[in-house]
């Protein structure tokens, strides 16, 4: 029979290579506010989750994993991410090393799992990690909607074609 770590560990690295694979095709098309705005909402419905007592926190937990995510985890992705002008298009431009940060990202996210198994319940540790993930997207797309709206305003149409803008300025 196969272990619990080792099943998590699997669907872990399949989550992973699913998240780099929709990178990869999200990031040959233009950007747009859909696109930008999609993902947090998405996740919102997570909090559905608080609904059931046993994936229940403490409120200072909460947002300090929140603030983690939001302030710590962010950091890395808003320094390899960066939208461009071409032609009439908007397109992100990650570094190399976004991917970097994301594989690291889940690295840590999954050996600290372990640390925080033992002190929380499978449903709480699940809790803390959702809401530092949703820390970590809300800041990031944010960051993004504010440069996708500055690189749309009419004041930017006569720049150059290829103007680009990083996600950290």
């Amino acid at each position: 029979m196969i272990s619990a770590p080792v099943i998590t560990a699997v669907v872990s690295l399949v989550g992973l290579a699913g998240v780099l694979a929709w990178r990869v095709r999200e990031g040959r098309t233009a950007v747009t506010v859909k696109k930008i705005v999609m993902p947090p909402l998405g996740m919102a419905t997570g909090f559905c989750m608080f609904f059931v007592p046993a994936f229940r926190v403490p409120w200072t937990w909460g947002i300090g994993a929140f603030l983690v995510g939001a302030i710590v985890f962010a950091y890395p992705l808003l320094l390899t991410s960066s939208l461009r002008r071409e032609g009439d298009a908007i397109m992100m431009k990650r570094s190399g090393a976004f991917f970097t940060v994301v594989i690291v990202l889940a690295v840590v996210r999954y050996l600290a799992r372990g640390y925080f198994d033992a002190l929380l319940s499978l449903e709480q540790t699940g809790a803390l990690f959702y809401l530092l993930a949703f820390g970590m997207i809300v800041h990031w797309r944010v960051k993004l909607l504010l440069l996708y709206r500055e690189l749309t305003s009419p004041g930017l149409a006569a720049e150059t074609p290829a103007e680009e803008m990083a996600v950290g300025e």
